[in-house]
């Protein structure tokens, strides 16, 4: 009997011990696996990769992304995608959103192809998605199929033109003018020009230039950094010969590629998306081409007059006259010596103006509200909520100097037209601060 208890004192001690021993090790360990929270599954979290790029290409297809805006304008949708996409294998595609840190499911996209391709195998596209009831959208991304995402391999786009204050008057704007500039490419230096039409916008009231660069030359590339430093020129880059083939030319047939001038009609849709919440009014022009006004001296003054005659105008059609860079002012009183150096054309040198040949096409350029714009193409809105309106040459035209239109005109079929010599005074020391702070204004000292 004295045996069998004996063992089964020391099972009890054994037992004892151990458990003792246990408990002592349980306290003096960190409690890091109480801390840890119950992983989500990989398809409940998002965003995994938000894109940083302003050209993202659309996982399983030969699409590429631009852009996401919140547009409730037409019934049915919430959320506009800007893209580019090939137009022969276009097919359906589903939105998906990440609500502030959820995934949601997915809905339909309505796949919008714009109307003006010109023939070029590439179109910019616009994706319409609705978003699911109880989301806070905050990121959209696009589907080949529908159902279960794959967070890892998804490239979030933000949504822009979130309001922050529903309460915010619709006439309450960040900027009055933007002017959009699409697209800088082939090592473009015409610095000069450049910086004259910057200072001219600025002293006409323009507040903010948005520049589309895909390549420009070392001189320019100084110049623009200075006017993005103060905070007058937003530079996007926009890098589409990495993912396409673009053309320089507007039409297929001539020129080949896959895309319509380096994709001039997404830049310029994007813009006026880009400038919806934040500008009252859009010119849609080209780097050397000045809306300017002829009646008034600033642009403000010159819509305030035009918007009370047609309150219910959104797109103000401009007329483009070419003053042709071959003719010069015979006196020469703007050849500047500290220009000398400077790349570039000197458009106060350039005061005569060709009448456009009215038997043929005849292009215009824009001043829009960007909030009734929904399509637009180089020379007119596609797709719009209001009305358009054709501006009289004697209140407001284009000044650009570039290669003669009309070659065969001699100089005394030409017009003399000194606007721009109205701002002379305040526009040629503007310039040399602006080319100074670049380091590309030439010292006069010692000059006989």
């Amino acid at each position: 009997m004295d045996k069998p208890k004996e063992i089964r004192g020391k099972f009890f001690f054994l037992f004892m011990a151990t458990f003792v021993f246990l408990l002592c090790l349980a306290m003096r360990t960190p409690r890091t696996y109480g801390s840890v929270p119950q992983p989500r599954r990989a398809s409940d979290a998002c965003p995994s990769r938000t894109s940083s790029e302003t050209i993202t290409p659309l996982n399983n297809t030969k699409h590429l992304l631009v852009s996401a805006y919140m547009d409730r304008r037409e019934a049915g949708s919430d959320v506009r995608i800007i893209g580019i996409f090939k137009r022969d294998s276009i097919r359906p595609l589903h939105c998906v959103f990440c609500c502030a840190g959820r995934l949601s499911s997915t809905t339909p996209g309505t796949i919008m192809q714009h109307s003006d391709h010109f023939g070029f195998p590439y179109a910019t596209t616009d994706v319409m998605c609705r978003i699911p009831r109880d989301c806070n959208a905050t990121h959209v991304d696009l589907l080949t199929q529908p159902g279960r995402v794959r967070p890892l391999h998804q490239s979030w786009l933000p949504i822009r033109n979130q309001k922050t204050n529903e309460k915010k008057k619709t006439e309450e704007f960040q900027f009055n003018f933007t002017v959009c500039i699409s697209n800088l490419f082939g090592d473009y230096n015409n610095v000069l020009q450049v910086a004259q039409s910057l200072e001219m916008y600025r002293l006409l009231g323009v507040d903010r230039v948005v520049i589309y660069n895909t390549t420009c030359g070392p001189d320019l590339d100084r110049l623009l950094r200075g006017y993005v430093q103060e905070g007058f020129v937003e530079m996007v880059p926009w890098p589409i010969d990495r993912h396409l083939n673009p053309s320089r030319g507007w039409l297929f047939s001539q020129s080949g590629g896959d895309l319509h001038y380096f994709g001039q009609l997404t830049t310029l849709n994007e813009c006026v998306y880009r400038s919806m919440e934040r500008s009252r009014y859009v010119l849609l022009n080209d780097i050397d081409e000045i809306i300017m006004p002829y009646r008034h001296d600033n642009l403000t003054a010159m819509m305030d007059a035009l918007q009370r005659q047609h309150p219910h105008t959104g797109e103000f059609l401009i007329e483009n006259h070419i003053f042709p860079k071959i003719h010069f002012e015979p006196s020469r009183r703007f050849h500047l010596p500290q220009w000398d150096g400077v790349p570039g054309v000197n458009i106060l040198e350039h005061v005569y103006r060709e009448d456009p040949d009215r038997g043929s096409y005849h292009p215009h350029k824009m001043i829009v509200q960007p909030r009734l714009v929904v399509w637009t193409s180089v020379h007119e809105v596609i797709e719009k909520m209001g009305q358009r309106f054709k501006v009289p040459m004697d209140f407001c035209r284009i000044v650009h100097v570039r290669v003669s239109l009309r070659g065969s005109l001699t100089l005394d079929q030409l017009n003399v037209d000194k606007r721009l010599w109205d701002f002379q005074e305040k526009l040629i020391p503007r310039v040399d601060e602006a080319l100074g702070r670049a380091g590309l204004l030439l010292s006069t000292e010692g000059r006989s």
